[in-house]
């Protein structure tokens, strides 16, 4: 029971890293009505901008502390992701205004390539580190009740938490205030947003933004884990089945989504794969989002939409 349960645990930490990928494509969707494709490629970008920015501005002004260093490149990475959404709006969305969904599809694509490209020509392409005081070492909990206790890993509960009051503040904003509900108001309708005198420009550099501050946090995350490499661009290939089983629209979608396939992929893997020849973590969540679309395609939360002939 207590291998089970760390196995349960340590796939919770994980869907929760899958959900925070995940959220950036729901916010960018529930308020512009554009699924991300670049998303994977923001999560890079911030978190190369953090781990350079980290590395740069000590030696810039002299100092030898990592935490300031560390808070000032967080500062500096997220000043930098809201120079790229307002790029993003001025040079790609402001002409597609009104556009039909698969063109802005495919301009996420060429952001995403952008994005790439940009990271490696102004940051590099080596493989950095990024120190923000998470510690390393494991916690052995409830040694009373099991044989040996469980052991948890400090960093992944650090991580969990973190992302946990991200998703509060981000529902807190949608909810309760009046920059939220006209973010909502802009992805129901565009042109009805704009007649009522809702900036379209100005909310979709506010949500880009959000979305690569969002991106900021994940890429630091995993930047601190794994540390910062273009394969973290591929976290976001996971975030895809996260954001189809919770349904596009919705935050908390996204949370329990990331929940059941970080889970189910750490269950499946442990018990399955010797069965099945291991590597199920690499395929459960496609799977699992597949069979999700046959039955309810708009996802566990998702809006079902009815069109009226």
């Amino acid at each position: 029971m207590g291998f089970f349960l760390e196995t349960i645990f340590g796939g919770l930490m994980a869907g929760m890293l899958y959900a925070l990928v995940a959220l950036g494509f729901v916010l960018i969707f529930k308020a512009s009505g554009v699924f991300n494709f670049a998303q994977g490629a923001m999560v890079l970008f911030a978190a190369l901008a953090m781990a350079r920015f980290a590395e740069w501005i000590p030696k810039w002004l002299g100092f030898q502390s990592v935490v300031l260093g560390a808070v000032l490149g967080f500062i500096a990475a997220a000043a930098c992701m809201v120079v790229v959404a307002w790029l993003i709006e001025r040079l790609a969305l402001r002409r597609l205004v009104n556009q039909e969904g698969i063109t802005l599809l495919m301009a996420t694509l060429g952001i995403s390539y952008v994005l790439d490209g940009a990271g490696q020509l102004i940051f590099g392409s080596a493989t950095y580190k990024i120190d923000i005081g998470m510690p390393k070492d494991p916690l052995l909990v409830l040694e009373n009740v099991f044989e040996g206790g469980l052991l948890l890993s400090k960093e992944d509960l650090y991580a969990a938490v973190i992302a946990a009051a991200l998703v509060v503040a981000l529902t807190l904003f949608f909810q309760k205030t009046s920059t939220g509900r006209a973010l909502r108001a802009v992805a129901d309708d565009h042109q009805a947003a704009q007649s009522i005198g809702i900036p379209l420009a100005r909310i979709w550099v506010i949500v880009w933004s959000i979305g690569g501050i969002v991106a900021l946090v994940a890429g630091m995350i995993w930047g601190s884990k794994l540390g910062v490499q273009f394969s973290i661009s591929l976290v976001a290939l996971k975030a895809f089945p996260v954001v189809i089983l919770g349904g596009l629209t919705s935050v908390p979608g996204a949370i329990l989504g990331g929940l059941i396939i970080g889970t189910g992929e750490k269950v499946s893997e442990i018990y399955l794969g010797p069965f099945l020849g291991g590597g199920i973590e690499n395929w459960f969540a496609y799977v699992l989002a597949l069979a999700v679309l046959l039955v309810r395609p708009q996802g566990l939360f998702g809006d079902k939409i009815i069109d009226r002939v």
